[in-house]
C-alpha cells in the first residue's frame, strides 16, 4: 500500500517538479518502515532577510504516534532532504523498538 502524501503550500503555488521531488523523497521512507499511513508536508516561505528562508515541515502518521520534523534551508529541496534524513533515523529507531517487543 502506498502512503498518501499531502503537500500544502500556503502563500505560493508549488511547481509540479517540486511536488514530485517531495513525493519521491518521502516514498523512500517506506523502505525503512512499511506502515506509514500518510505524510502531511507544509512548505512555507519565511518572511526574513535570511537566505535560509524556506521552511519544510513534515508530519508522518504511523501507528503508535506521529513523527514531526521541521527544517529550514535555502531551498525546499534542501529542507526536504534534511527532513527525510531525520525521519529515516526516527523510523529505524521505531522499528528497532518494535522488534524488541515481539
Amino acid at each position: 500500500m502506498r502512503m498518501k502524501v499531502n503537500v500544502q503550500t500556503p502563500n505560493f503555488a508549488a511547481k509540479t517538479n517540486l511536488l514530485e521531488f517531495v513525493e519521491k523523497r518521502l516514498s523512500k521512507l517506506e523502505q525503512f518502515y512499511d506502515r506509514i499511513i500518510f505524510a502531511d508536508v507544509f512548505l512555507k516561505v519565511q518572511k526574513t532577510s535570511e537566505k535560509q528562508n524556506k521552511s519544510v515541515e513534515i508530519l508522518l502518521s504511523i501507528p503508535g504516534g506521529d513523527l514531526i520534523v521541521k527544517k529550514e534551508g535555502k531551498t525546499f529541496e534542501e529542507g526536504t532532504d534534511e527532513c527525510v534524513q531525520s525521519l529515516e533515523r526516527q523510523l529505524k529507531k521505531r522499528k528497532q523498538k518494535e522488534r524488541a517487543f515481539f
